[in-house]
């Protein structure tokens, strides 16, 4: 495993670049929007990246509070993590495309609205993760997931079944992209999760190790509290005969 990983880190890197080239140079330019429209490709795998990343964290989640697995609960916090970040990307990204197209950075949009509600509720999980020194905090940090969970469908279909703003799906029934612009596309999702889960995946060895260093030094702790004081010991008494 270990020598899988760099491996893996340098197919992954190479495969974002190409990702990137087939989005801005290979792919046709959009016929209202122009080159701004380019952004799609890393805006869009970069949310989908962010679902599959808090549907593990999900997961791992409801299999910490059935059965208290120390290892599933490193991965939900390596998946949250990593999710945040790509869902900021997300939320980056959107305004960025929308000013030139809408006239407008953010619009109060079901689609942008629920986007925005899902990553300060794993921004709150992950501030809790950081700052609670409580027992409890991995229980109470799972039941958190599970209820921002519940916002990734309502983020996903509010498109399919409201009249929002955003743009309608292109992929899917109905979808519009034009068969030109899927190879851009679906090699960056591909390429986008590939990425995603090598950083999950590294942040997650990272968190196991920092566990351990913890149990280290509670272990060391909790030695050095029993082991007997020399200062305390009783002097001797007697003198030399």
């Amino acid at each position: 495993m270990k020598r899988a990983f760099p491996i893996l880190a340098v197919l992954a890197t190479l495969f974002v670049a190409y990702g990137f080239y087939l989005g801005l140079f290979v792919a046709p330019t959009e016929r209202t929007m122009g080159d701004v429209q380019r952004i799609f490709y890393f805006h869009a795998p970069s949310g989908w990246t962010a679902f599959w990343l808090f549907f593990a964290n999900l997961i791992a989640s409801v299999v910490y509070l059935i059965w208290r697995n120390a290892k599933a609960d490193a991965l939900a916090v390596a998946s949250a993590e990593v999710g945040v970040v790509f869902c900021t990307v997300v939320l980056v990204t959107g305004p960025l495309w929308a000013r030139p197209v809408w006239g407008i950075w953010w619009t109060w949009d079901l689609r942008l609205t629920s986007t925005l509600v899902l990553w300060l509720i794993y921004v709150s999980y992950l501030v809790l993760r950081r700052f609670s020194d409580s027992a409890q905090t991995p229980v109470l940090a799972a039941v958190l997931a599970i209820f921002g969970a519940l916002d990734v469908p309502l983020v996903y279909f509010s498109i399919w079944f409201f009249r929002t703003q955003h743009p309608q799906p292109v992929i899917g029934n109905g979808g519009s992209l034009d068969p030109s612009m899927r190879p851009a596309f679906w090699t960056n999702v591909a390429a986008f999760s590939c990425y995603g889960a090598l950083l999950c995946w590294a942040r997650y060895r990272v968190e196991l190790m920092h566990r351990e260093v913890e149990e280290g030094h509670a272990l060391a702790s909790l030695l050095d509290e029993n082991s007997p004081d020399v200062e305390a010991r009783p002097a001797h008494r007697g003198g030399p005969r």
